[in-house]
């Protein structure tokens, strides 16, 4: 889809249509003055009232060059954000695509509202249009070809706005392709390809640690949940560089679990479901998709992105419940449940990420059901060992509208790791599942400042929105992104 902006009267945008946005008890703008008996009557049949979700569309509007007039409810007007703008050209561009409309203009009344009004529309508008029918050859789908970020007067860089808003929202969309693809087509070395495509075109190092070099660094954890499979394991490491020395010695490391199908291993999954498991590596493939972002939006400090990717299989070489593995960092881990397998592929890839030189690490992982449990589908749990840190993630998600929690981390729940054969055991009972997974972690960090985001309630939705098709979300690209930049 291409995504452009123009300066031009109301009445001088000509498109297939052109939305504005009304909020509950606004009265009609200038703009729509010659459409007032119009919405006068949408609004006196209850049709329109401005409510959230409401769209309200007229064909061939007097006065103007645009074969449609789109108004779209924008609910209490104190209650709007960047997160409900890009929701509602999202549930807009999905409404009227079906409708035929190729070309959409979305009119920004506020210019004094900042580059982040515009930035946010041009990703819901991408994220919108969206579809996962790659497989799908008899799809009727009818992409949105051209989406216009139109205002009246400039000054706004709107130019440099929409471009922002693209990358973040293609590399939104990548990590939906990535995640969408099914495990037969995206095993872990697959994966790794597809980073080193990735880099090679952002301009990005990209390293892959294949089986054989782990095995001789030590990364006994990470390897023994591989060992199942026939496929074999990858550790991806893609590095960001900016042009400059930083002033700053900081160096933020980002994390993702990689395990491209889950089947439990030998502590096998219920067969109810277990499809969805090819998700089990969103966290990865969100890092993946920040760094095709932060690429082209060249922070100030250095990222590194590390994807431990793996397959979770049950097969004759499989590590059983009991075994003990020796991780990268040294401790000993006894394996209770080989289906707690994310925890024991990231602490080696966070140990490795200090050996790397990262000083602030935050890791996202499909991690436990538990966070499901506790949060629902609405926010990601998050973990850490610092507030500070933790501050910085929580103050980008709530710009990025990615709603994410704090969940405690005491001291008292280290107790329910202890084991009698090992230095710690992968599972710590039913009770606070989320909590000692992410415990778990904690334990290969040491002082280094760290943040796990366990996504596994918001990594995919089950059923589509009005604003994103059914799938992956693609969650925590623009947080990471939104972190790095404004570092």
């Amino acid at each position: 889809m291409e995504t452009t902006s123009l300066v031009l009267p109301f009445d001088r945008v000509e498109a297939d249509a052109i939305a504005i946005m009304l909020f509950e008890d606004e009265s009609a703008p200038p703009e729509l003055h010659s459409a007032t008996a119009w919405l006068d009557e949408m609004r006196s049949s209850g049709e329109f009232t401005g409510k959230s979700g409401e769209l309200a569309v007229a064909h061939l509007p007097h006065g103007l060059l645009s074969k449609r007039l789109v108004v779209v409810g924008g609910g209490p007007r104190d209650k709007f954000d960047t997160a409900a703008l890009r929701r509602a050209v999202g549930s807009t561009v999905r409404t009227l695509k079906q409708k035929g409309v190729k070309q959409l203009a979305w009119w920004l009344r506020d210019t004094a509202a900042g580059l982040s009004t515009a930035e946010a529309a041009v990703e819901g508008a991408i994220l919108g249009n969206y579809e996962t029918d790659r497989y799908k050859p008899s799809t009727d789908a009818k992409p949105l070809e051209h989406f216009v970020v139109a205002v009246p007067r400039g000054g706004m860089k709107l130019e440099s706005a929409v471009a922002r808003g693209r990358i973040i929202g293609d590399s939104q969309n990548f990590t939906r392709d990535l995640a969408n693809e099914p495990a037969n087509r995206l095993t872990p070395m697959v994966l790794a390809d597809r980073a080193r495509v990735m880099a090679g075109e952002q301009g990005l190092e990209c390293e892959v640690l294949d089986q054989d070099r782990m095995r001789q660094l030590g990364m006994g954890s990470l390897l023994g949940v591989a060992q199942g499979s026939a496929e074999p394991p990858a550790l991806i490491v893609v590095r960001y560089r900016p042009a400059k020395e930083p002033e700053v010695v900081d160096h933020l490391g980002l994390i993702g679990k990689g395990v491209t199908f889950d089947t439990g291993g030998i502590s096998i999954k219920p067969a109810e479901g277990m499809e969805k498991m090819k998700y089990d590596m969103c966290g990865g493939a969100a890092v993946l998709g920040a760094m095709r972002a932060i690429a082209q939006l060249k922070p100030t400090i250095p990222v590194t992105a590390l994807v431990p990717a793996v397959e979770n299989m049950p097969g004759s070489k499989a590590q059983r419940p009991g075994d003990i593995v020796t991780s990268l960092s040294g401790k000993t881990i006894e394996v209770l449940n080989t289906d707690a397998e994310g925890r024991l592929i990231l602490n080696d890839a966070l140990t490795y990420a200090q050996k790397l030189g990262c000083t602030h690490l935050v890791d996202a992982a499909t991690l436990t059901g538990a966070i499901v449990v506790a949060l629902g589908y609405v926010n990601v749990g998050a973990f850490t060992n610092n507030d500070t840190l933790l501050g910085r993630v929580l103050a980008s998600s709530k710009v990025e509208g990615e709603k994410m929690w704090h969940m405690p981390l005491d001291e008292d729940y280290k107790e329910l790791l202890k084991s009698p054969f090992a230095d710690l055991a992968n599972i710590g009972g039913r009770w606070g599942g989320a909590i000692s997974a992410a415990w778990f972690l904690r334990e290969f960090v040491g002082d280094t400042p760290w943040v796990h985001l366990d996504i596994a309630g918001t990594a995919w939705i089950e059923e589509p929105k009005p604003f994103m098709a059914k799938g992956p979300t693609g969650v925590c690209v623009r947080t990471f992104v939104h972190m790095a930049t404004n570092w």
